[in-house]
């Protein structure tokens, strides 16, 4: 259903009608899947005490919030997608990292490397290829900056007698946070959501008691050049960070039902209310147009917005909202089995979890709390979510909270299509095409080629230049993985305008880059050099990832010109050059080498397995059709463990998925929900996940909850060759279930229903009437009584139809 947008010309009777009747129909249609689990909700019994670990987040795409639920004191962390330090605005001399002319050094860097003079070649890369900032010695790299806090509200409640009945609780199957508790015989409630068609926050303060509550608001910030107003009702915050001058402004309206209300510098006193209602916007001067970034007249952008929130009840809000979220959210319903652990708080059950208990539900909670946190941090019009969503408490986050191309960008956005969440990839597919200007000149200034690159560390002012130290900094093959996003969207969706005026000359320019860098190695073999796997090890004359992510972008490229009729001389060109890529190679102890050297150390546990692309997110390597690169890929896995990081134990959740071990996933992803304090940056621990849910890389990172989500939907279906692969990786604990909504390649939905590990029934709906085959090895006995180990169906599929299969694939006819 299209979301309603409280902008477009309708009247309020027409838009609660329109309201009602469809979350009546979509009600009906939940309490189906509802009949084998229970509400999707976290809980608690205590106020958060760490924005990290506890508190609650809500986001709209273009806001995050963070909901501590305090009792006397409540605080509510809020931030604008877009408020950044850094950028041209902090330094003139900024120019998206690039030195001039760096390609120089180019043919001593690899003159080298043929002798085998790693050092010295990685010395001089490191001195002259290195992107340009004003100061990397400090924890704050000036001239990159980082993602900005905007503030937070306080809200002070006066309350008399014992504090009894305490409940916090966000419910992802309505984006709804609450907090319920008695003060007295005086019942609190509070609500809160973040409303993405009228772009605002929504924070309500009930009370019952007979002469109402007095409440004091505070809108505080850490950025001291700002002022505050009010407009009537409304406070207002404005000013300018003191880094780059970004201009920033917040608008909080107050409404009450009782009472009295006064407004005093940021504060705001309430006397006697038994309703409070908060309606919050802010956004910047930020506009993501190359070179400058800005220009957008966010103070018009407010009061719009504003304007148009305040004709708007507390209860049509809540309704849009509900709507337009549920429109996504619901797509995808997943049950895994019973639990008999809902009566536990949430932060209890993730340690009896730990301790050994089964809790099925959970792990279906986990799935859908990573849908929910894409949908609150990526919408249509918002910039993609970075390493922390929307949400930071910190002017000087970890690793800027920036987006991260050596994995953890791209890996955010794994489950947005196999999901069913389209619409929240969208806005990082408008990104990749804003990086291509800024991406041209870095390509330009490193290595005189033409196309277009960005490397590890990027951030929204086009810094697309290679990082400032090697080996960690030095990554331009993050264009090439990038462009996979863009195939991956038409992959699932096949819609061919979009590939051709979009994905298609996108891609063909990073492709262009790299026919322009890769040299014939002595055995007539296209590599990288100089190349680096990953934050691991040294420089190499041919570093296996950069060759893999190649592969899939020429591979790729091949396929959408097949599908667009281009088979032109620059198809020819591309074909010719796959051919000649150096293919993985299997080392001496059998393991799939991370290098074009046979140097990897068996005895490495290293975070980073990143030579493994192949395997997943590419399909280069596939148990089935490469089965000797599959068992080399094994052996490198188990050589690196089953520890990690969070995105880490997320990432290799994956690739044991496509192996179709899904014993070994499922380790994994119990190790993923691992409960931790872990705030630091102590990698020896593990990761793991915060009595919120959010992941721990440690500290906390969005990619390893991705990840997860990701790594389920791979376990239950598979379509990355043409052919669907229903349950490929279901492990011995799921042994029955249901999954309902889940995206296939070819722009397919399919939903599974299993018992006792044998499938029970599918069904499949063409949305583009695209052939269809589909596999699965979870049979049920066959006729004569034995069991099917394999079986393969194919079949012509009309779009818009529905087909229904039992448990031997054998088609049900209408």
């Amino acid at each position: 259903m299209r979301a309603i947008n409280s902008s477009s010309n309708i009247n309020r009777p027409c838009f609660l009608i329109l309201c009602a009747f469809t979350l009546l129909v979509e009600s009906l249609i939940w309490s189906q899947h509802q009949k084998k689990s229970e509400d999707l909700t976290l809980w608690y019994e205590q106020p958060a005490q760490s924005w990290m670990r506890q508190a609650l987040p809500i986001g709209n795409g273009y806001m995050g919030a963070m909901v501590f639920g305090g009792i006397e004191n409540e605080r509510i962390q809020f931030n604008e997608e877009s408020l950044w330090a850094g950028g041209p605005g902090e330094w003139d001399e900024y120019d998206g990292g690039n030195r001039p002319k760096a390609y120089q050094y180019l043919p001593k860097i690899r003159e080298l490397l043929d002798v085998g003079e790693f050092e010295k070649a990685h010395q001089l890369a490191n001195e002259q290829l290195t992107g340009v900032i004003t100061n990397y010695e400090d924890d704050y790299w000036e001239g990159y900056g980082a993602y900005q806090t905007f503030g937070d509200l306080h809200i002070e409640t006066e309350l008399s007698g014992e504090i009894t009945n305490y409940k916090r609780s966000l419910d992802i199957s309505k984006a709804l946070a609450h907090v319920t508790f008695k003060s007295g015989n005086v019942l609190h409630k509070r609500t809160y959501f973040a409303n993405y068609p009228s772009r605002v926050l929504v924070f309500q303060l009930e009370n019952n008691a007979s002469t109402g509550t007095d409440y004091t608001i505070e809108l505080t910030s850490v950025h001291q050049n700002g002022s505050y107003q009010q407009k009537e009702n409304i406070l207002i915050f404005q000013g300018a960070l003191e880094n780059n001058l970004m201009g920033f402004q917040a608008q909080l309206h107050v409404q009450i039902d009782t009472g009295t209300l006064d407004f005093n510098q940021n504060k705001i006193h309430i006397k006697s209310a038994n309703k409070v209602i908060l309606r919050l916007t802010a956004a910047t001067d930020y506009l993501n147009q190359y070179p400058a970034y800005k220009g957008r007249d966010y103070k018009q952008l407010n009061d719009s917005i504003m304007t148009k929130a305040i004709k708007f009840s507390q209860e049509e809000l809540l309704k849009e909202h509900e709507i337009d979220y549920r429109a996504l959210f619901d797509r995808v319903y997943l049950y895994l089995g019973e639990s008999n652990h809902y009566h536990l708080p949430t932060d209890q059950r993730l340690r009896q979890y730990h301790n050994g208990t089964n809790d099925a539900h959970l792990e279906a909670l986990y799935f859908q709390y990573g849908r929910y946190l894409l949908i609150s941090s990526s919408r249509p019009g918002s910039l993609p979510a970075n390493l922390q969503g929307k949400w930071n408490d910190k002017v000087n986050p970890p690793w800027a909270a920036d987006y991260h191309m050596n994995i953890n960008q791209q890996m955010l956005y794994w489950p947005a299509e196999k999901t069913n969440l389209s619409e929240s990839h969208q806005p990082l597919l408008q990104y990749i095409e804003r990086l291509v200007k800024p991406g041209r000149k870095s390509a330009q200034s490193f290595f005189d080629a033409s196309g277009w690159i960005v490397s590890t560390m990027n951030n929204p002012f086009g810094f697309t230049a290679l990082g400032w130290r090697f080996p960690w900094g030095y990554f331009p093959g993050g264009a090439a993985w990038l462009t996979q996003h863009l195939w991956n969207h038409y992959a699932y969706n096949l819609d061919k305008r979009y590939l051709e005026t979009t994905a298609y000359p996108v891609m063909k320019e990073a492709a262009e880059f790299w026919l322009d860098v890769l040299i014939e190695d002595e055995d007539g073999y296209l590599v990288s050099s100089p190349s680096y796997s990953p934050e691991h090890g040294t420089i190499s004359a041919g570093a296996s990832m950069d060759l893999q992510m190649v592969w899939d972008l020429f591979t790729n490229l091949i396929e959408a010109s097949q599908a667009l009729d281009k088979k032109d001389a620059f198809y020819d060109r591309i074909a010719a050059a796959r051919k000649q890529l150096l293919p993985p190679q299997i080392g001496r102890w059998g393991q799939l080498q991370e290098w074009k050297e046979d140097v990897d150390d068996p005895d490495s546990t290293h975070r980073h397995v990143s030579h493994l692309f192949a395997l997943h997110p590419g399909r280069q390597i596939d148990i089935n059709k490469t089965p000797d690169l599959a068992q080399a890929a094994q052996v490198s896995l188990e050589a690196r463990g089953d520890s990690g990081t969070g995105w880490s134990l997320g990432w290799k959740i994956n690739f044991w998925a496509r192996l179709q071990n899904g014993n070994r996933s499922y380790r994994l992803y119990r190790n993923l929900l691992k409960p931790t304090q872990n705030e630091g940056f102590d990698y020896s621990k593990g990761g793991g996940t915060y009595d919120n849910l959010l992941c721990a890389h440690p500290p906390f990172q969005l990619d390893g909850n991705m990840g997860g989500t990701a790594g389920v939907a791979e376990m239950l279906l598979q379509s990355h060759h043409k052919e669907i692969v229903l349950l490929p990786a279901l492990p011995d604990q799921w042994t029955t279930g249901s999954v309902k909504g889940l995206k296939a390649k070819g722009n397919f939905e399919v939903s599974i229903d299993w018992k006792d590990r044998r499938l029970s029934s599918v069904s499949v709906v063409s949305n583009s009437g695209e052939p269809l085959t589909l596999k699965s090895s979870l049979m049920a006995t066959s006729k004569d009584g034995n069991l099917e180990q394999i079986k393969e169906i194919s079949l012509k599929t009309e779009r818009g139809k529905t087909y229904h299969f039992d448990s031997n694939l054998d088609l049900i006819e209408p």
